[in-house]
């Protein structure tokens, strides 16, 4: 691998390393953005409506930014807008407005929803370039950010420290971060189209065509099922494990720091065994453990029980995007639009998903709510085969997207 190379993709470790430091920073906070905010369940859920409809606007506008602009402009611009987020929520919980915190959920999921497809795509093409497995150990890089930011979420939860300090200084540390990893991604990649009105030749029918797939779609069932388990855990399993099982918040935020651990070892591990024993059986082993995880937390009345089986959930959604994403980048030809259009239902499962639970939760309770998560995961089991199959003997020369 040349030096520039190598840049480019410590640089893509650093651009998801930094929403997942952002998101599990308020995440392991929302206890107390809620108390502070003075809302009930259902009205959280309309504040993470917030996120909703950022991120509906970042995924369906991020495919058409990067085929006129490339990766590099909509990575910048929305890992800005990310960084942005954490002092506006952060602003909103001390003013103890609701208005102020949703729009800075908002931005958090205008900038989570465009840029990580971008990234995405950004790391297909490291993939293609060297033939070496990328998308995993890049989601990894994802989950140890989760993991560091809920660790330091449970310390400012347990000394009480403001949570608008909190979450500037998350986003000043992110900011350096950034700084340094925008310089080493270069120019054009993902771009098709030479202007703002006319694309190059083929490149729409391409667009069109990657929704008119079978097998892709089956893959987005996939990626569909396995990110809003994610998602879900992301954004209410603290108040799953405070309302849902009686803990407390700081136990509550460990408990997440728990599962977003899983989803870091399962993320660092998971090329071991795809290149063993291939893409579908990994995945299909994953739903079904996730799904033993979820229905523990849901039906297990054993607060310490839920608390092991949330290390089950993790492990179990961990491989579900790279390994998807993967797939679509090497089902066909038109990598680019494939992995466009595979995350951009993973991203619309894992934004907007959540907040839709938070309307159950309110009427029947946030354990009765995570069934419908553990459904998906159970039709996941059923559609693992789509995924194919890749193993160590795979030629990349046959498969030259993507590697799991």
């Amino acid at each position: 691998m040349d030096p520039a190379t190598r840049r480019r993709r410590a640089a893509l470790f650093l651009f998801f390393l930094i929403p997942g430091l952002s998101i599990s920073s308020w995440v392991t906070r929302t206890p107390d953005i809620r108390d502070q905010l003075d809302v009930s369940t259902a009205q959280m859920g309309i504040v993470l409506f917030g996120l909703s409809v950022g991120s509906m606007i970042g995924i369906l506008s991020s495919g058409t930014l990067v085929a006129r602009f490339g990766t590099r402009p909509v990575m910048g611009l929305a890992t800005l807008l990310v960084i942005l987020s954490m002092a506006v929520i952060g602003g909103g919980t001390m003013l103890s407005s609701a208005p102020a915190t949703t729009a800075g959920l908002f931005l958090f999921g205008a900038g989570m929803g465009g840029g990580e497809v971008a990234i995405n795509i950004d790391g297909a093409d490291v993939e293609r370039i060297t033939g070496r497995t990328v998308l995993p150990t890049l989601h990894g890089f994802f989950s140890l950010g989760t993991v560091v930011g809920a660790a330091l979420g449970i310390l400012c939860t347990a000394v009480s420290w403001p949570v608008q300090w909190h979450l500037t200084a998350m986003a000043a540390v992110t900011a350096v971060m950034f700084a340094y990893a925008f310089r080493a991604i270069p120019h054009a990649v993902g771009k098709t189209r030479g202007d703002g009105s006319r694309p190059d030749a083929g490149a729409a029918p391409a667009e069109v065509r990657v929704w008119k797939d079978p097998r892709l779609l089956l893959i987005g069932g996939v990626i569909l099922a396995m990110a809003l388990a994610e998602g879900s855990a992301n954004d209410w399993l603290p108040l799953l494990m405070v309302d849902g099982h009686g803990v407390d918040p700081a136990l509550g935020s460990a408990v997440y720091t728990g599962f977003a651990a899983a989803m870091t070892i399962g993320r660092f591990a998971g090329g071991f065994f795809i290149d063993r024993l291939g893409r579908a059986p990994v995945v299909r082993a994953s739903a079904i453990c996730a799904s033993l995880g979820i229905a523990v937390v849901v039906f297990a009345d054993s607060a310490l029980l839920a608390g092991v089986a949330v290390l089950l959930w993790g492990l179990g959604a961990s491989l579900g995007f790279p390994v998807t994403l993967s797939a679509a980048g090497d089902s066909g030809p038109d990598s680019a639009a494939r992995v466009s259009l595979v995350a951009m239902i993973g991203y619309v499962a894992f934004l907007v998903g959540p907040p839709c639970l938070g309307f159950l939760g309110e009427h029947y309770g946030l354990r009765v709510a995570m069934i419908v998560v553990l459904a998906f995961t159970a039709v996941a089991i059923i559609l693992a085969p789509a995924v194919g199959k890749r193993s160590a003997t795979a030629s990349p020369a046959t498969e030259p997207a993507a590697r799991p």
